[in-house]
C-alpha cells in the first residue's frame, strides 16, 4: 500500500465503499442503516459504489468488523477498484491500520468523514478555527497510525536496527508541533468566543432573540430564508441546499413580524447522531445565538423516516451545549412531501404546541409569526393608559406596538384603552414614561 494513503482525509470524487458493523444500541434506520452514512458520502463528495453490513454482538478489537467480512470487503474494493472504504463507526487508529494493511486502500471512519465536510464549507474565519482544533483534536492520538515520518527518514528502508532513535523523536516533534499549533487555536478561539459573546448579549438585551436549531438538512435555512425575505425579495441570503451541513455558520437576520414587531432571527449548523464531541465543544460560540436565545424554533423534518431519532438527537445536542433552558416551539417541516397526516398527530399527541409547516411554499407560517408575537409581547391583557400629550415616545410606542381600542383627549393627557402585553407593558416602563397605567375596571 502506498505510503501516501493517510496523509489526507478528503474523498472528493473517490469512489468509495461504506461499512456498518451494526452493535447493540445503534440508532440507525432498520431499514436502510447507511442511509446517513451515505448521504454524508455525498455531501463530501465521494462516489458511492457499494456498501457492506455486519451485525455483531461486539465489534473485532483488531478490525471492528470479523475476519471473513474483511476479506470480503477486500474483494469488493478490488472489483469497484475503490479507492476510499468509510465506516459508520469510529475506528481506533490501530483498527485503521490493520483494515488499510488488508484492503489497500484508504480507510475512514465516521468522525473523520464529517470532519473532512466541515472543512470544506467552512467559509467564516471563526468556522475555519473550529475545525482546525477539531481536526487538530481528532488527529493527535492518531499521529503514531496516520503518519509515515519514519519511514521518510530511513530513505524508505524497513524499519529495524539505528531507525528507532530518529524516528521517535520526529513523532516527539510532531506531537509538540500539534500541541502549539492546539493551544494557539484555542487562544484565538477564546477570543473569538469572548466577542461573539459581547455581541450576542448585545443583541439580546435590545431585542427578542429567536434561534433555529434541528437536524442537519431538516429546512432550516429555507425556512429562515422565507421568514426574513420581505415582499420585494429583500432579506434571507442563508444558504439552503439539500445536502447535510449546508450551514455551517450562523447567520442572524431582523424578523419582521408585522404590526410594528420585529425579531432577531439566528439560522444555526445542523446536528446529527454521534457528532464527534470534540466537534460539539469546538462549535460552542457557533452555537452561541442557540444557547442565548429568548425563544428556540425546533425544526424537524416531519418526512423523514428517522424524525423520532432525529428530533432526540437535537434535544439531546441541545442539553450539551447548555441550550436546554430557553423555550421552545417544535415546527414539523416539510409537510409538503406527506401523503397523509398520521406523521403530524404523532408528533402533536406528544406536543400539542407542535405547529405543521412548509419552510418550502410558506404554509403555516402564520402561525409561527403569531406564536413568536406572543412570546415576544408577554401574556395579553386590557389596560387604560393616561399620558401626557408631550409624551410623545410613549405614545408612539403605543400607538404602533399595541392594539387601540379607544382613545379620549382631555386637556394636556390621552386616555387610550389598549390590548398590550406584559412584555410590553415592561418596555413602556423601562422607556421612562411618566404613564398611568390601571385595568380597565379600575378608577381613573
Amino acid at each position: 500500500m502506498e505510503e501516501m494513503t493517510r496523509q489526507n482525509i478528503s474523498v472528493q470524487r473517490e469512489r468509495a465503499i461504506l461499512v456498518a458493523c451494526l452493535l447493540p444500541g445503534m440508532t440507525v434506520d432498520p431499514h436502510d442503516p447507511l442511509s446517513e452514512l451515505r448521504s454524508l458520502a455525498d455531501t463530501a463528495g465521494a462516489i458511492v459504489v457499494d456498501q457492506l453490513l455486519q451485525n455483531k454482538h461486539k465489534p473485532e478489537a483488531g478490525t471492528m468488523i470479523g475476519s471473513g467480512k474483511l476479506r470480503d470487503l477486500a474483494e469488493m474494493v478490488k472489483l469497484h477498484d475503490a479507492e476510499v472504504v468509510i465506516f459508520d463507526n469510529d475506528l481506533s487508529p490501530s483498527q485503521i491500520g490493520n483494515i488499510e494493511e488488508v484492503i489497500e486502500v484508504k480507510v475512514l471512519d465516521r468522525s473523520e468523514l464529517i470532519l473532512d465536510i466541515f472543512a470544506a464549507r467552512a467559509r467564516t474565519h471563526e468556522a475555519r478555527l473550529q475545525v482546525e482544533l477539531a481536526q487538530l483534536q481528532y488527529t493527535y492520538p492518531r499521529l503514531r497510525a496516520m503518519w509515515s515520518h519514519l519511514e521518510r527518514i530511513v530513505g524508505g528502508a524497513p524499519a529495524g536496527i539505528g531507525t528507532r532513535g530518529p524516528g521517535e523523536q520526529q513523532l516527539e516533534i510532531d506531537r509538540r508541533i500539534v500541541q502549539r499549533k492546539k493551544a494557539e487555536l484555542r487562544r484565538e478561539i477564546a477570543r473569538v468566543q469572548s466577542r461573539k459573546t459581547r455581541e450576542v448579549a448585545a443583541r439580546n438585551k435590545d431585542h427578542f432573540t429567536v434561534g433555529l436549531v434541528g437536524y442537519t438538512n431538516a429546512g432550516k435555512s429555507t425556512l429562515f430564508n422565507t421568514l426574513t425575505t420581505d415582499p420585494s425579495g429583500v432579506g434571507g441570503g442563508a444558504y439552503a441546499d439539500d445536502k447535510l451541513f449546508a450551514t455551517l455558520s450562523t447567520r442572524t437576520r431582523r424578523w419582521n413580524l408585522g404590526q410594528g414587531d420585529n425579531v432577531m432571527l439566528s439560522d444555526t449548523v445542523g446536528f446529527v447522531r454521534d457528532l464527534p464531541h470534540h466537534l460539539v465543544a469546538s462549535f460552542k460560540a457557533t452555537l452561541e445565538e442557540a444557547v442565548h436565545s429568548d425563544l428556540l424554533l425546533l425544526v424537524l423534518d416531519v418526512s423523514h423516516v428517522n424524525a423520532r431519532q432525529q428530533l432526540d438527537t437535537v434535544i439531546e445536542v441541545l442539553a450539551d451545549i447548555g441550550a436546554d433552558a430557553p423555550p421552545r416551539l417544535l415546527l414539523l417541516n416539510k409537510i409538503d412531501k406527506l401523503d397523509h397526516n398520521a406523521d403530524i398527530l404523532y408528533f402533536q399527541k406528544h406536543d400539542t404546541e407542535a405547529l405543521p409547516i412548509s419552510a418550502l411554499t410558506g404554509d403555516g407560517t402564520d402561525d409561527v409569526i403569531e406564536y413568536v408575537r406572543d412570546m415576544l409581547h408577554g401574556r395579553m391583557q386590557k389596560r387604560t393608559i393616561t399620558l401626557d400629550l408631550s409624551d410623545g415616545k410613549a405614545l408612539h410606542f403605543l400607538e404602533s406596538r399595541c392594539e387601540v381600542i379607544d382613545r379620549d383627549y382631555n386637556d394636556q393627557v390621552v386616555i387610550l384603552t389598549v390590548n398590550i402585553g406584559q412584555n410590553q407593558l415592561d418596555l413602556l416602563h423601562a422607556m421612562g414614561s411618566s404613564a398611568k397605567i390601571l385595568a380597565t375596571n379600575e378608577q381613573q
